[in-house]
């Protein structure tokens, strides 16, 4: 497969994700909650956690919000990575994402930990879009935050 080929199943999945999200629509039950805006493009997203009592796992991620393909899509591919890790290994996979979001291309994303998530990293050789892939991510460090914080 040519790197064109390969560039362009990353833009079909980035696009698949944007129209049919996964994970779309808040749910009531969640132990945190986060409302993130991209000042620079408009792009919002409010992501929940539901945490399974007791634990720290994550049973679900649910978010909505309005964007451009790439935070939209973002979040969907959040939602697949996020459900029944651990919050500690929810941070991880936040920290490893932000990492190859600002090495401007030269820090490929790992696909083992973040799955089809990892598609995203051609974007980040465009200072940009950054804000808008990371949009969800924020969210759901911030979520993590308050329910660290509870």
């Amino acid at each position: 497969m040519t790197s064109s080929e390969l560039q362009g199943l990353y833009q079909e999945l980035i696009l698949d994700h944007s129209r049919h999200p996964h994970g779309y629509g808040l749910v009531p039950g969640a132990a945190a909650q986060s409302h993130q805006v991209n000042p620079t493009c408009g792009d919002e997203v409010t992501l929940e956690l539901h945490v399974t009592p007791g634990t720290d796992t994550v049973e679900h991620v649910h978010w909505e919000g309005h964007g451009c393909a790439i935070s939209q899509a973002s979040a969907s591919l959040f939602v697949e990575m996020a459900d029944g890790l651990s919050m500690p290994e929810l941070q991880q996979r936040i920290d490893v994402f932000r990492t190859a979001m600002r090495s401007r291309g030269t820090i490929e994303p790992d696909e083992d930990l973040l799955g089809d998530a990892a598609v995203l990293g051609g974007v980040s050789r465009y200072i940009a879009r950054v804000k808008c892939a990371m949009l969800a991510w924020v969210a759901a460090e911030h979520a993590i935050a308050q329910v660290k914080a509870a």
